[in-house]
């Protein structure tokens, strides 16, 4: 008999905790969970809201797509907690760096993934913070485009946006209407030196994404990009 997938749902996947260590000595950790049965290589790198606020690789939209979509997606869900955070799994090295010496982190755990773990295909998603850091940071040949989520544009720079006007890969941002820093409107302006982006407004979203219709949402928004073939994703199992 199906069931409703919930907040608590976690599918089946093979997950491990992983370490790495960045160029300047700090030792990272973090989990990959992957499909249990990979032959394709697909891997969303996540990096996670502002850990001075609460943010960690366990903050709840990354927490539900390592939960489901390595069995929903067949999709590789990397997350790691930058220096100086917290969570379950246990503390990254270091300290908070204000989006500065975070950079060391970005480069360390895209070269891991690929080098390391056989990533053939790798996306960066970007929360918040995380968002600033994909823009600033993840600008590796090999990445294959960035999916941010409630993209604050705090730290991110117009010399990081105009890098990616430059470049072309691909970027897609969910907008909530409702957002706390960055709304619709004032994202197509902000975004709007950068031609391939594609903005997705979120009718009622927030900034956290707190709900199940909106968790939905959000990991069917990544799948579509990452996996688009393995769409709609069920709302029951």
């Amino acid at each position: 008999m199906a069931e409703l997938i919930r907040p608590s749902t976690v599918l089946p996947a093979e997950r491990s905790a992983i370490t790495f260590f960045t160029s300047d000595g700090l030792k990272l950790i973090g989990e990959i969970a992957r499909p249990i049965e990979d032959q394709r290589g697909i891997g969303l790198l996540c990096l996670h809201p502002l850990p001075t606020h609460g943010g960690m690789m366990d903050s709840h939209i990354y927490k539900k797509a390592a939960n489901r979509l390595p069995e929903l997606a067949g999709i590789n869900v990397i997350r790691f907690n930058t220096r100086g955070t917290k969570s379950d799994q246990g503390v990254s090295e270091g300290h908070f760096g204000e989006a500065i010496t975070e950079k060391e982190d970005v480069f360390a755990a895209i070269n891991y993934s690929l080098e390391q773990l056989g990533m053939k295909k790798l996306w960066v998603s970007g929360w918040s913070f995380g968002s600033d850091l994909a823009l600033k940071y993840a600008r590796d040949k090999r990445v294959r485009g960035l999916i941010l989520l409630s993209p604050p544009l705090r730290f991110s720079t117009e010399d990081d946006l105009a890098f990616w006007r430059e470049d072309g890969r691909s970027i897609t941002a969910l907008i909530p209407e409702f957002d706390d820093y960055l709304k619709p409107d004032q994202a197509k302006q902000r975004f709007s030196q950068i031609p391939q982006i594609e903005l997705i407004d979120i009718k009622d979203g927030k900034h956290l994404w707190v709900g199940e219709p909106f968790v939905h949402r959000v990991l069917s928004e990544i799948v579509r990009v990452v996996a688009p073939e393995r769409l709609p994703l069920p709302l029951e199992i």
